[in-house]
């Protein structure tokens, strides 16, 4: 398995029409992402993982991805784990300008982090994630128009990218044992991923 396989769009997209919004709709999970061109709603949950909604300003190209940092073994630097969140972002980005946005034209809106995995604390893996996403746009000059960071709610996430629209819910009263039961998985997965290849190699 390698870091593309960890974080993409899905083979199949998990679609639906949203009869609260009247929508066609595509939900996305730990380590996918979705791009559009047309007026659709994407949806995410998030627990400890952050979400990055990117969108052309003037075309409303747009899209999401769902990422979450590796924890931080013995020896190895934050800087070796943020490759796992660059790639989730640059692939969502690529895929953007391959629609046909326009990087000048980019904007994003951030949200997640939240501390609600208990295995997770210790590595601060929700403050990681969303220190690192807003390095990640300051560094590439795309401005953060709203953010919903941090906290100890999950959140379910709405993205109208033609609109520029997102709506956060927060799963306050909720069972949230699927949302951490991902999560882990995912985190999981990630850790196979560092044992059986050692180094992450990114496009450019």
């Amino acid at each position: 398995m390698s870091i593309s396989d960890l974080y993409e769009k899905a083979r199949e997209p998990n679609f639906y029409f949203d009869n609260h919004f009247n929508i066609d709709a595509v939900k996305i999970l730990p380590g996918e992402y979705y791009a559009t061109v047309r007026p659709m709603l994407i949806v995410t949950v998030l627990g400890s993982c952050v979400a990055a909604c990117i969108r052309d300003k003037v075309s409303g190209i747009g899209g999401m991805n769902h990422f979450m940092l590796p924890s931080v073994s013995e020896g190895e630097s934050n800087n070796t784990s943020a490759r796992y969140g660059t790639y989730a972002m640059e692939i969502l980005i690529n895929q953007l300008l391959e629609m046909g946005a326009q990087r000048k034209n980019l904007e994003a809106k951030i949200f997640g982090g939240g501390n609600v995995l208990k295995s997770f604390t210790l590595d601060r893996v929700g403050e990681r994630n969303s220190a690192f996403v807003r390095s990640y746009l300051k560094h590439e000059h795309i401005p953060i128009v709203a953010e919903d960071l941090l906290g100890k709610y999950p959140r379910k996430i709405y993205f109208f990218p033609d609109q520029g629209i997102v709506r956060v819910k927060k799963l306050i009263r909720l069972h949230n044992d699927t949302i951490i039961e991902r999560e882990q998985e995912h985190s999981k997965r990630i850790i196979n991923d560092e044992i059986a290849n050692g180094t992450v190699d990114l496009f450019s």
